[in-house]
């Protein structure tokens, strides 16, 4: 069973009525979207069915060679499970993003996006067919704004369930969302994402659905009181 399950009692997010309300806008299963985020945006990822993984990656908008360290965000925030509070870093060690809410607590960071390597090598009996894939989605979304697709690594993978036992095998369990979980960054200097409905069946129980992601801008007007 994953640790992280025990290691966020108390600490998460309440789900309630309006976790990711607002005016959503739905990625279809197996596909990806990109956004950019100027400072203080808030993006949220939100589970409308269940049990679906998304991909997330984060580039410097001033530096597009300088994107999202798994391996930074680890050392520093001395943890392999983010949740409310971490910063993401980047690979130079600049503060792309921190989470500012999470209703799962249940997310992953040793994984790379799955891609048509991923299928040919761990799935033999597919024979090589073409599959969808995050890292070509990944691609699809970032090459336009400038990022080289040999460098997109490790990605955060928001709602997807890793974990490690005492041998050191990795599992993957399904996704422990319902519809409605979320996942919200806000961003600490202007950042492009990718984000992506993930393609592997196997990471999501055996079938792929949408992700909806909503965006809180920070210069977005107060909205007047009633009356």
């Amino acid at each position: 069973m994953n640790p992280a399950f025990s290691r966020y009692v108390g600490k998460l997010t309440p789900r309630t009525p309006e976790s990711g309300g607002g005016d959503r806008e739905r990625i279809p299963a197996q596909r990806g979207a990109y956004v950019r985020l100027e400072t203080g945006d808030q993006l949220t990822l939100i589970d409308p069915v269940g049990e679906q993984v998304s991909d997330l990656y984060l580039v410097d908008v001033e530096d597009v060679e300088d994107h999202f360290s798994a391996g930074r965000t680890t050392d520093y925030g001395n943890t392999i499970y983010p949740s409310t509070g971490t910063i993401l870093y980047s690979s130079t060690s600049r503060r792309l993003a921190a989470v500012t809410r999470d209703t799962v607590g249940v997310h992953d960071m040793t994984l790379t996006p799955c891609s048509q390597d991923t299928f040919d090598i761990l799935y033999p009996h597919l024979g090589g067919a073409a599959h969808p894939s995050c890292h070509a989605n990944l691609v699809a979304a970032l090459a336009p704004v400038g990022v080289d697709a040999r460098h997109i690594g490790t990605t955060l993978n928001v709602f997807m369930n890793v974990w490690t036992d005492p041998e050191g095998e990795l599992h993957i369990d399904p996704p422990p969302t319902v519809a409605g979980d979320l996942f919200t960054i806000r961003a600490l200097r202007p950042i492009h994402v990718g984000i992506t409905a993930c393609s592997a069946e196997g990471s999501n129980n055996g079938h792929c659905t949408p992700i909806d992601y909503l965006i809180e801008r920070s210069d977005a007007p107060a909205p007047r009181p009633a009356g």
